[in-house]
Formats: structure tokens, C-alpha cells, sequence
């Protein structure tokens, strides 16, 4: 079974056989949050191209209800109502802002407007320049920071459960916080796709609202193309090569972390997959209580973030 996962605040998400978020309260806690199941299962899970795009909704949709969740545990404080919904519909009109509408007439101010070809490598070079630039500046922020080695601690607890050993501190912290199967990587991935699928557009005529339309209406299929693009590089190592660039740049989204990172990471999955045992740490700060394992197995997004 292929798990996924996510840094949150002062936590991590993990999607097993259920989807579980854990989080480092004020106190010192771990605070456990079953959020359901990756309900992905049956044959939307397994037609190519189509479940890139299904699995990157029940990313982003666990995503969110785990990273607003997290923000409630580890500051106390309850968020007010509807202030997700505007959170999550603020961040979508500044990413199609910033890396669809801007990229598109900075390239035309520039003059590449005749070829298409050309103006989607322009373009898509001006959305990766800007994307890179956020990342570095988000990562300069010590809440941020924070985040980060979460990722780590994340990336660490997977490559433990994949190479078959038990679920501890002593055994995760020799893993790297490099993992072929992250989002950063799928990132990568599609903003390089997405200059050749927008480079299309020409073939329906060129007008600037066109174009930004095409960019938005093609995202699912620019998401399906980079998965598919994603599960080979994870399936076959000698092709790894090719996510390179996403490999690298993991060293900036991820950080090295200390080993009450690396716990929680480690409860988070093991609530995931159904083995609920206290992870052995140094010194541990074990959740309040175990949960019974669920039997059902579910077929589940392969991201990691």
C-alpha cells in the first residue's frame, strides 16, 4: 500500500487506509484528527490521466481541512466561520494571478505574441522564475521554516514504511527528506508540461483571453500528464533523472528535522495504516490514546507534499 502525506502547522498529514492529521499542541501533546478516507476507489482511481487529476483533488481537499485544522490545535483558538472558505478562495485568485494572468501579459509586453510556441516557453519560463522567487522568499520566514522540516519529517517516516522498518524515531532519522514521489517534484513537472500543452493554443486562434482561458480549462489536463509523468519516475529509478530539477529544489521545501518532528510524523502514519502502537523515541511524548485500526483497504492519492 502507497501512503501520501503533507506538512501542516506543527504537524503532518498522512493518507493511508484513512486520512489522519497529528499535531504538536502547546502542551507538548500529540493531538490525533481521523479527517475520513481517501475515497478514490473503483475504476475513476485507475484510468490514466483522469486519476492524476481525482488524486490531486483529495490532496488539496484533505490538504486544507488538515492545514486549517492544524492552525486551530497549535494556536488554540478556534477559526470563525467561513474564514477557510475565504482563506482557500483568496489563495486560488493570487495563484491564478500570479502564475496565469501576470506571466501571460508580461511575455506580451515583451513581445512574443506571433508565436505561440514561443510565447508559452516565455511565459512558462516567467511563471517558473516566479515560483522559485516565492518559494525562496516563504522559506526566509521561521513559521515557514518550521513547516519545512515538517515536510522532512514527513519524507523520513514514508521512506522508513517503504524500506519495511519499524516505525521509529532511531530508524527514520538516517533517511533523506528527498523523496521522488513529492508534490514539489509534480510542481516541477507541470509547470514544464504546461509549456508544451499551452503552446497548443495556436492552433484555435490567439487573442489574450484566450489564451488565459486555455491555461485555466487545461489545468486538469497539464495535472493528469504530470502525475502519470510522477508515478513513472517513482516506479522506474533509472528515469529519475528527468525530475531532477524537482529534486532540487525539495532541498529548499524541505529542512533536516529534531526528533519531536520526526514523532509526529511517525504517529501520523501509523494512525494511517492502522497500527496505532506508541512510536519509540528518545524521549517520547506519546499521544493520549490509541484508536482501533480500521480493516478496509482503500486505494489512496500517492502525493506526498
Amino acid at each position: 500500500m502507497k501512503v501520501g502525506g503533507q506538512a501542516v502547522i506543527d504537524g503532518v498529514l498522512m493518507m493511508g487506509k484513512k486520512v489522519v492529521v497529528a499535531v504538536r499542541t502547546r502542551s507538548g501533546e500529540i493531538e490525533i484528527r481521523e479527517l475520513g478516507y481517501p475515497n478514490v476507489r473503483g475504476k475513476w482511481a485507475k484510468i490514466p490521466f483522469l486519476r492524476g487529476f481525482v488524486s490531486l483533488y483529495y490532496s488539496l481537499y484533505f490538504g486544507m481541512k488538515a492545514l486549517n485544522l492544524s492552525a486551530e490545535i497549535s494556536s488554540d483558538e478556534k477559526m470563525k466561520k467561513g474564514e477557510g472558505f475565504f482563506s482557500i478562495l483568496f489563495a486560488i485568485l493570487l495563484a491564478v494571478g500570479l502564475f496565469v494572468v501576470l506571466p501571460a501579459y508580461i511575455t506580451k509586453w515583451l513581445g512574443f505574441k506571433d508565436n505561440e510556441f514561443l510565447f508559452s516557453l516565455v511565459d512558462g519560463l516567467i511563471r517558473l522564475g516566479f515560483f522559485l522567487a516565492y518559494v525562496f522568499f516563504i522559506s526566509l520566514f521561521e513559521d515557514v521554516k518550521t513547516v519545512f522540516r515538517y515536510h522532512g519529517a514527513e519524507h523520513k517516516a514514508v521512506h522508513t514504511y517503504e524500506n519495511g522498518e519499524e516505525l521509529t524515531v532511531e530508524n527514520a532519522r538516517k533517511y533523506s527528506t528527498i523523496h521522488p514521489r513529492c508534490g514539489t517534484n509534480f510542481v516541477m513537472i507541470f509547470l514544464i508540461i504546461a509549456i508544451l500543452v499551452h503552446s497548443l493554443y495556436g492552433l484555435f486562434g490567439v487573442t489574450m483571453l484566450g489564451r488565459i482561458i486555455f491555461r485555466i480549462v487545461a489545468i486538469p489536463v497539464v495535472a493528469g500528464i504530470s502525475y502519470e509523468l510522477l508515478r513513472l519516475f517513482d516506479k522506474y529509478p533509472r528515469t529519475r533523472f528527468l525530475a531532477v530539477p524537482g529534486m532540487v529544489l525539495q532541498k529548499l521545501t524541505t529542512a533536516e528535522p529534531d526528533d519531536s518532528q520526526l514523532e509526529v510524523a511517525l504517529v501520523s502514519l501509523r494512525h494511517a495504516i492502522g497500527v496505532n502502537e506508541p512510536v519509540v523515541s528518545d524521549e517520547p511524548k506519546l499521544e493520549k490514546e490509541n484508536q482501533k485500526a480500521d480493516t478496509e483497504v482503500y486505494e489512496q492519492p500517492e502525493f506526498l507534499g
